[in-house]
């Protein structure tokens, strides 16, 4: 099943097997970790040198490195993650203007929640996640990093959308997916290719996103990514979301025009377990050119009476 997938990617033998052997022979990538305060001098890890697109606040480190282990893991001062979530995250950096809130849709563990606080500053973060086991480790993540202003809730996209619709200036959607890029951590996914299995998560994903569009102010930004690597969860679904939703411009992320995804025509970006940055990523950004800009609408008490946790 795996060949036949690749077919679909690659015309390129050589590319197809590079791509199999990445997920069947899988080789340990450079952990890297995301300072949420600024780099100590306690630290003495061996760093990889910067990529230029690169978030200023982000390392890589020499594989063999093990940053989780470290007392400033445990103090909060950075978050040990994949390369491929940096990456994933690197639109947010199109964003000039300081947001006043940024949404997090489906945010365990935290990442992507602490990368876009880490960059982008809002005056409010809102993680939510909708599965109530995963919340627990959201917000011991929060916590851990001492992330302030947050609210974390667990409520379904299409909760929010009728609840607290245009509230938000940046939305992310990092998408329950097939997880087929675990494979190239040396983890499983089973039945992660297979045909029903993806069109399920692709009607999740239509669904998540149709909720996202309703939650972001005019003028506001919606970023869609996953760690998969099937066309119809990636490029398919943002073609099909920008005849749905055309409103919703695709904006070009200069830094990331080396990564543009060669299955479509749209400023859709990839890394692949083959290129030795990380295990795998998609990602896009989308601007709600409706209206003229304005701020987000107060979340007032719905926030209050609804979150889970909050840091104030």
């Amino acid at each position: 099943m795996l060949t036949k997938f690749s077919l679909k990617l690659w015309p390129d033998p050589q590319q197809q097997q590079a791509f199999i052997q990445a997920l069947t022979e899988p080789q340990p990538y450079s952990p890297c970790i995301a300072w949420i305060k600024g780099r100590s001098e306690k630290a003495s890890f061996q760093r990889v040198d910067a990529l230029p697109w690169q978030l200023p606040f982000v390392d890589r480190l020499a594989v063999g490195e093990r940053p989780g282990k470290h007392d400033l893991h445990h103090q909060g001062a950075y978050y040990c993650l994949d390369f491929s979530s940096v990456f994933a995250a690197t639109p947010l950096t199109v964003i000039r203007k300081k947001p006043k809130v940024v949404l997090d849709l489906c945010a365990a563990p935290g990442g992507k929640s602490l990368l876009a606080w880490r960059f982008l500053q809002p005056h409010l973060l809102v993680s939510n996640e909708v599965i109530g086991k995963r919340v627990g480790m959201l917000i011991s993540n929060l916590k851990r990093c001492q992330i302030a202003p947050v609210r974390v809730l667990s409520a379904d996209p299409s909760v929010l959308a009728e609840a607290i619709p245009a509230s938000a200036d940046v939305v992310l959607v990092d998408a329950p997916c097939t997880g087929q890029s675990l494979l190239a951590k040396g983890e499983s996914a089973p039945g992660c290719f297979h045909p029903a299995s993806i069109q399920h998560n692709v009607k999740r994903q239509r669904r998540i996103l149709a909720n996202a569009s309703r939650l972001v102010v005019p003028g506001g930004y919606l970023a869609y990514m996953t760690c998969a690597f099937s066309e119809a969860e990636n490029e398919q679904v943002c073609r099909w979301f920008t005849r749905r939703f055309p409103n919703f411009e695709p904006q070009t992320v200069d830094a990331l025009l080396a990564f543009q995804s060669h299955l479509t025509d749209l400023p859709c970006y990839r890394i692949w377990p083959q290129s030795g940055l990380g295990a795998g990523a998609f990602t896009m950004l989308f601007r709600n050119t409706q209206g003229t800009a304005s701020m987000a609408q107060p979340l007032g008490a719905w926030l209050d009476e609804n979150a889970r946790w909050s840091s104030e």
